[in-house]
């Protein structure tokens, strides 16, 4: 076994590891202590004892510290799912990448999902061409319904859900397939970047490319709730086949969001999911302006009935009491007040932390009292600014935060995008702002429609720094339970 250390880790002290999402800090023994620098610095670990796994299991499912996997080919024991609807240029286009990478990246088999097109012939003849089979619905019931019904005619091992705006590169399934060889992992999700933008493109392709929020990074991690990755997008999803029983598949109620709702059910059941992304597949942008804000839209509607299945997953801030609090006073025009809370919390914070010097615990609550801010500024334009928008209108107070806020995110994207090259900073700024309002529209929509606002507040945590998890995470529980998936099971085994 090998790891390899996340970003956030770091030692502050002999025996003791902060590190993980959410911050957690490790208290570890000797022996402990040695096991953890041997796999934060990638030494290859073999014929571990039951108690060193155990910490390795901590250290995994804190986020502290990361598989570190072996290229596979287990193409052989994989599916392919692909639903389309009269998008047969982007079926095409999709199968002949995958006939065009090398054999371990290839999957056995390859099921269409046609869910209700009107031009089913040119889909037919495409997918025909390639040699994938049809699975054919009169009429449409969205894409969760579309994989769950090919994922019930796959017979292999794992089923990759792949939609049909994409293209795979090399690799995109040998580098993934190696984290099954864990097998409480049920979910891996590929890196989902947008095209690189050739010289000279629109802005919205260049926005894409630093901006998507279908691109989670170029860092690997766990995919859970309140986490750094705290989601992932279903259009490059690989799943054991029988992780996708235990969960009775995609909710398919769901029209969107059913990716996200399925990676926190198999979170809450005990599985682990995992980012690869050094495993790639391109996505199509969004051809025009009103489809691409009408995607952001559509995204956030979703918040709303998320909320409902996973009470405080989706809140749009998470902090501790004090940093709301201090910001709270900030924003009311008592920045005195609003300082010395935050001052008082953090020389209480090294108590509270022992073992941890107390100059590093001061940094980390100052760090947590910054980080909230930035979010809370973010939150104002992308989340709360129909009420911000409302207060600026009676309010001077209220319109110099809304602007201070608008100034923060827009200053976020223009350095995004200036990392990625682009020189276009006051034009990606302006799309930032019209990404955040677009969002936010769909969430109070997906609020009203649902007659709950819970989504839309933020969620209180009891500390900046939590104490890591026992080992022994339940194990997943491979049971089926409804008819649905009971046939499903059957047809596998004859």
């Amino acid at each position: 076994m090998r790891f390899s250390a996340d970003a956030s880790v770091r030692r502050v002290g002999d025996r003791t590891l902060l590190g993980g999402s959410p911050l957690r800090l490790f208290t570890l023994s000797a022996a402990g202590s040695d096991l953890a620098d041997r796999a934060l610095s990638g030494e290859a670990i073999d014929g571990a004892s039951a108690a060193q796994r155990r910490l390795l299991d901590r250290l995994v499912d804190s986020g502290a510290i990361h598989p570190d996997v072996d290229d596979t080919d287990a193409s052989a024991e994989v599916t392919a799912v692909i639903p389309v609807r009269d998008r047969a240029d982007g079926l095409e286009r999709l199968l002949g990448s995958l006939a065009s990478v090398d054999d371990a990246d290839r999957p056995a088999s390859i099921i269409v999902v046609d869910d209700g097109s009107i031009d089913t012939g040119s889909v037919t003849g495409v997918a025909d061409r390639y040699g994938a089979t049809v699975v054919r619905r009169e009429v449409s019931s969205g894409p969760a319904s579309a994989r769950n019904r090919g994922a019930m005619v796959a017979t292999t091992r794992f089923v990759a859900f792949v939609d049909s705006d994409t293209v795979v590169t090399p690799g995109w399934l040998t580098r993934s397939m190696g984290h099954f060889a864990d097998d409480r992992v049920g979910i891996v999700a590929v890196r989902v970047q947008a095209p690189s933008p050739e010289p000279g493109a629109g802005v919205l392709g260049a926005f894409e490319s630093s901006r998507s929020p279908l691109d989670l990074g170029d860092e690997p991690g766990r995919v859970a709730p309140r986490t750094r990755i705290a989601y992932v997008p279903a259009a490059g999803l690989l799943v054991r086949t029988s992780a996708l029983r235990d969960l009775d598949g995609f909710d398919d109620s769901l029209i969107v969001g059913e990716d996200v709702d399925l990676v926190w059910r198999a979170d809450d059941r005990g599985w682990r999911v995992r980012y690869e992304p050094a495993a790639r597949i391109v996505h199509d942008v969004r051809p025009t302006m009103r489809a691409w804000v009408r995607q952001r839209f559509d995204y956030g509607t979703s918040a709303a009935v998320l909320d409902e299945r996973h009470p405080g997953s989706v809140a749009p801030v998470s902090a501790s009491p004090w940093s709301l609090g201090a910001w709270a006073a900030v924003g009311l025009g008592h920045p005195v007040a609003g300082g010395m809370v935050a001052l008082g919390s953090a020389a209480a914070l090294p108590r509270r932390l022992p073992g941890v010097p107390a100059s590093e615990a001061l940094r980390l609550a100052l760090a947590g009292h910054v980080g909230a801010g930035r979010l809370l500024a973010r939150s104002v334009v992308r989340v709360w600014w129909p009420v911000a928008l409302g207060a600026s209108l009676v309010s001077r107070r209220a319109r110099g935060l809304t602007v201070a806020a608008a100034t923060v995110s827009a200053i976020d994207a223009a350095v995004a995008a200036s990392r990625h090259g682009d020189r276009r900073p006051v034009a990606l700024a302006a799309l930032s702002i019209v990404d955040d309002v677009a969002y936010g529209a769909g969430v109070w929509a997906g609020c009203v429609r649902h007659r709950s606002f819970r989504a839309i507040l933020p969620a209180v945590t009891r500390s900046p720094v939590r104490s890591a998890p026992r080992s022994g995470r339940r194990r997943p529980r491979s049971v089926m339970r409804n008819a649905r998936w009971n046939v499903h099971s059957a047809s596998q085994n004859g």
